[in-house]
């Protein structure tokens, strides 16, 4: 089996490179790990290869905070320094420097 190397980790914000929504990491999957219903339903011109991390974002929009889960193909750094909303994040994680959180003590694995 071939070794991964996630680009981001827990507690990166990220920003989608298509779609208009930005969020922090809180669990990376190595390759595809969802089900077959959820990857059916992206359309075939835009649905990214499965042999690649996808992470579990606590992501927000204009209009809602949610979670998503995106491949790395269509994530990107987010470099806005804007704080982020999802008000899950500040249960889950603490701010620590530009760009990243650390994850709090009791939701650590």
């Amino acid at each position: 089996m071939k070794q991964r190397i996630a680009k981001f980790g827990i507690g990166d914000i990220v920003r989608h490179k298509v779609f208009p929504f930005r969020g922090v990491v809180f669990d990376v999957d190595p390759e595809f790990s969802n089900t077959e219903e959820w990857w059916n339903s992206i359309p075939v011109e835009i649905r990214p290869s499965k042999d690649q991390p996808f992470y579990h974002l606590l992501a927000e929009n204009d209009d809602s905070e949610y979670v998503a889960y995106v491949s790395e193909q269509n994530l990107e750094r987010d470099t806005s320094e804007e704080p982020l909303r999802n008000p899950q994040v500040q249960q889950i994680f603490v701010k620590q420097g530009e760009g990243h959180y650390k994850p709090r003590m009791n939701f650590a694995h």
